[in-house]
This record gives structure tokens, C-alpha cells and sequence, in this order.
């Protein structure tokens, strides 16, 4: 027999998906700016990802994610990966629900599983010469992905987490961004991947030789752009969010990941 408390935090996550749900997919019908290469538009959902990481978890919040995606398909956003829409945002949620959890490992294996597979595609093109005055170098297109990876083995990767859970303004903001440059990468990475394989490989919907000469020379001056936007987006709307639902929501649950969601406080008793 199920207890009394166990059923109630069951009750509660699924409230709490229900809604994070309906909220994801009615701003992934917001467009935010144009797929280059694709017929689509990026969504202003797209920001959400690692907030519902670091405030719902990564079962919660992937599930919340998935759910939302196909949602939002249901209310006419056209299909792009073929079904598999909901992967980028997906594993963005979960590789952020897992740091924040103190869960560094996974979060890392699947991020140096990630840009493995892209670099390893024949489509990616390795490098672009950038030149500055008498300056030039190969640059590689995935530079900031190398950076994001950094940033997650270096004491930020650790202590994002960490910061995340003082609730502290500064402290917060600053894990918040770190937590959402890491997640949008892999974000990204995903993405890469899908427009590759899934689009250009398999279903052969993508022109290969655009790659070489109009996706990826595209992407690589305006990809760190969007990136950007993406992390500060996150992070104005992230920060007074975790602050004003920490009283509900219990977002740093170690000892039971899923779920993560515990009922509100009983109200005082009366005089």
C-alpha cells in the first residue's frame, strides 16, 4: 500500500509536470529567431531548458520537456527532427538536472559523447581561417563547444551547483549562467547532431553540400550569438524564478532524485 506522504509528492510532481508542460509548449510556439539551414525557428522555450533542470530535476524537468515539445506539435509548430524535436532541450534539461544534483559524471560523459559524435561526422567542417589584420588562423567552428567543456571539468563546473543552492543573489546568478552556457552547448551539440544524421543522413531532407557552404560558415559567425542570448535569457528569468518557488519547490534533493517536487508547508496553526 502506497502511504499517505508517498502518494501526495506523486500527486504534487504530477501537478507540477501538468503545468511546466502547458508552459513549455505555449512558448515553443514563440519564435525567437531563425534555424540557419532549416525552414524553422528557434522558440523562446528554448531558454527554459536548464531552468527546469535546476528547479525540477532531470526526470521532472525532461519529462516536462518532452511533453511540452509534442504539445506544442499538437498546436501546429512544425516538426523538424522528425519526432525527435524534443531531444535538444531534453538533454539540456537532464545534463543540468544532474549538476546541479551534485551528479558531475553523467553530465560530463554525455557532453564528451556529444561533441565526439559531431566532430566525427564527415558534415562538420573542422575549421574556418579568421583573419585580423596580418593575423590569420584556423579556427575550429566548434571553439566555444571546447570552451564550454572546459568550463565544465575547471572549480565552475563543481561549484555552480553549489552556488545554485546558496540561493545567494550574486552566487546564484553567477551558477545560473554557468549551468545554462553549459546546457545550451550541449543544447546545441544535440542539434548539430539531429541536422546531420537524422535530416541530412537518413532522411536526406538537407542538401549536404550546404554544409561546407552556406550552414556551417553561417552558424560559425552567428552560433556564439544565439548562445549568448540564450544563457542571459536564462539567467533574468532563472534567477527570480528559483528564488521565488525555492518556498515549494524542492529543487536540491539528493538522496531521492525523482520526484523532486515536495508539497507546499502546512499553514500555521491557528491562536
Amino acid at each position: 500500500m502506497i502511504s499517505p506522504n508517498k502518494l501526495n509528492r506523486n500527486t504534487v510532481t504530477v501537478a507540477a509536470i501538468a503545468i511546466f508542460s502547458a508552459l513549455y509548449a505555449v512558448l515553443r510556439l514563440i519564435p525567437l529567431g531563425p534555424m540557419i539551414g532549416l525552414s524553422a525557428t528557434f522558440s523562446v522555450s528554448d531558454f527554459l531548458a536548464p531552468i527546469y533542470g535546476i528547479i525540477l530535476g532531470p526526470l521532472t524537468g525532461g519529462v516536462s520537456v518532452v511533453i511540452g515539445t509534442f504539445i506544442a506539435i499538437a498546436m501546429g509548430k512544425p516538426i523538424v527532427f522528425m519526432g525527435l524535436d524534443f531531444l535538444p532541450a531534453f538533454v539540456n534539461t537532464v545534463a543540468i538536472g544532474f549538476l546541479v544534483r551534485r551528479k558531475w559524471m553523467p553530465a560530463l560523459i554525455l557532453n564528451v559523447a556529444l561533441l565526439a559524435i559531431f566532430i566525427a561526422n564527415p558534415l562538420t567542417v573542422w575549421s574556418y581561417d579568421v583573419s585580423i589584420g596580418s593575423w590569420t588562423r584556423p579556427i575550429p567552428f566548434f571553439w566555444l563547444h571546447i570552451v564550454a567543456l572546459f568550463v565544465l571539468v575547471s572549480p565552475l563546473g563543481y561549484k555552480a551547483g553549489p552556488w545554485v543552492r546558496s540561493l545567494k543573489p550574486e552566487l546564484l546568478t553567477a551558477g545560473v549562467a554557468t549551468l545554462a552556457f553549459v546546457g545550451t552547448m550541449m543544447q546545441h551539440l544535440t542539434g548539430n547532431i539531429l541536422t546531420e544524421v537524422v535530416r541530412t543522413q537518413i532522411f536526406h531532407l538537407t542538401n549536404p553540400d550546404a554544409f561546407a557552404t552556406l550552414i556551417w560558415p553561417a552558424a560559425f559567425v552567428l552560433y556564439p550569438w544565439e548562445r549568448l542570448t540564450l544563457v542571459v535569457l536564462a539567467t533574468i528569468v532563472g534567477v527570480p524564478l528559483i528564488k521565488a518557488l525555492k518556498s515549494t519547490i524542492l529543487p536540491f534533493d539528493d538522496k531521492k532524485a525523482p520526484p523532486v517536487i515536495m508539497s507546499p508547508p502546512p499553514p500555521p496553526p491557528s491562536p
